[in-house]
């Protein structure tokens, strides 16, 4: 067959690091990137990642997605503009519309239903009307602390409690990530954004929560709940795109709970912080099932999220080709897995 062709609209960190994966995989061709960003538009994709372009055809980097896409012109669109459902939806009935499959990176398309379940039932009908599959996934959510410990049951009898643990670096995130946690902030704005709903934290347990207890047959009865409190520095830590004075946020500590019968039954805990390492704290992805038998994962240090995200969303464009019209989530497709040798061997006729 011919090289699966992918598109990418959204170039910052996680696009751009997809586009550089996929020039190294076999089987598969850039053919657009759509981006808003100035000083990348009318570039040369190449030329923006210093890439070798060899004897491919020219990406030319376009800030309108009318420029770059037309009916049926690729296989997969790589979106990577979003964190929110309804900030995603427009973008995913335009691209879906045009016969072409979606990846999102936004976090709640991980499990749209989590929070958006009229929007889901929407996109899974325009999925199915234009014969093609729409899935939210990255590394988490996506994969760390709902899938894999989804899978990790499959070897339990019986469950009785999930405990999934991030502890991650926020170092090498940009500035769009050092706003959303609050990063060099004072405790005292800390809590003033965080009471007028104005700090975003980790977006995303509402969508693990749900993925894990509708994966496993677990019926909530009651409101997913979630809290967060600022992690204060003690020393001062900087990276490229954050300075923290000692007494300032380094970082957000997130709680999150699924109930049963009053009981906490999953159980989330994030705190991520940049650098980390001065104040003694290491990262690691950590997963407790108690059950028959009791299940205690510890990955040392963590997976990192920006290329765990990069990867997740690139190793899954073949599951998503092969896969029945309409909106998937992860726990509807193959596990996900390296793709080492070349992509069209993995497409189904």
């Amino acid at each position: 067959m011919e090289n699966i062709k992918v598109i990418i609209w959204g170039f910052g960190a996680m696009g751009s690091g997809m586009a550089d994966m996929l020039l190294k995989k076999q089987g598969v061709d850039i053919v657009g990137v759509c981006d808003r960003d100035p000083h990348k538009v009318g570039k040369s994709m190449y030329d923006v990642l210093d890439a070798e372009q060899g004897n491919r055809p020219d990406v030319v980097i376009k800030s309108d997605i009318e420029d770059v896409v037309t009916d049926k012109c690729a296989h997969v669109a790589l979106l990577c503009t979003d964190s929110y459902t309804k900030g995603a939806f427009d973008k995913i009935k335009w691209i879906a519309e045009r016969g072409i499959n979606v990846i999102s990176t936004a976090e709640e398309m991980a499990y749209p239903r989590a929070q958006s379940p009229e929007l889901s039932d929407e996109m899974h009908w325009i999925g199915k009307e234009n014969n093609v599959t729409i899935l939210g996934t990255g590394i988490n959510p996506g994969l760390i602390m709902d899938l894999l410990a989804v899978v990790l049951t499959g070897a339990c009898a019986e469950v009785e409690t999930i405990e999934c643990e991030r502890v991650n670096s926020l170092s090498p995130f940009g500035p769009t990530v050092m706003e959303e946690q609050g990063v060099g902030i004072t405790p005292e704005v800390f809590h003033k954004k965080t009471k007028d709903g104005t700090l975003a934290g980790h977006v995303g347990f509402a969508e693990s929560i749900g993925m894990i207890s509708d994966a496993i047959g677990w019926s909530l009865d009651g409101p997913i709940t979630q809290s967060s409190e600022p992690i204060i520095s003690n020393v001062y830590r900087e990276t490229p795109y954050a300075k923290v004075e000692a007494g300032n946020v380094a970082g957000v500590n997130m709680l999150g709970y699924g109930m049963i019968g009053g009981e906490k039954k999953i159980n989330m805990i994030h705190p991520q912080q940049i650098e980390p390492e001065l104040e003694g704290v290491n990262t690691g992805d950590y997963i407790r099932i108690k059950g028959v038998p009791n299940v205690d994962m510890a990955i040392k240090p963590e997976i990192p999220g920006g290329i765990g995200t990069i990867a997740m969303c690139v190793n899954m464009i073949p599951h998503v080709i092969n896969a029945r019209a309409g909106l998937k989530t992860m726990i509807d497709l193959p596990v996900p897995r390296a793709i080492m040798g070349d992509m069209r061997e993995l497409i189904e006729d």
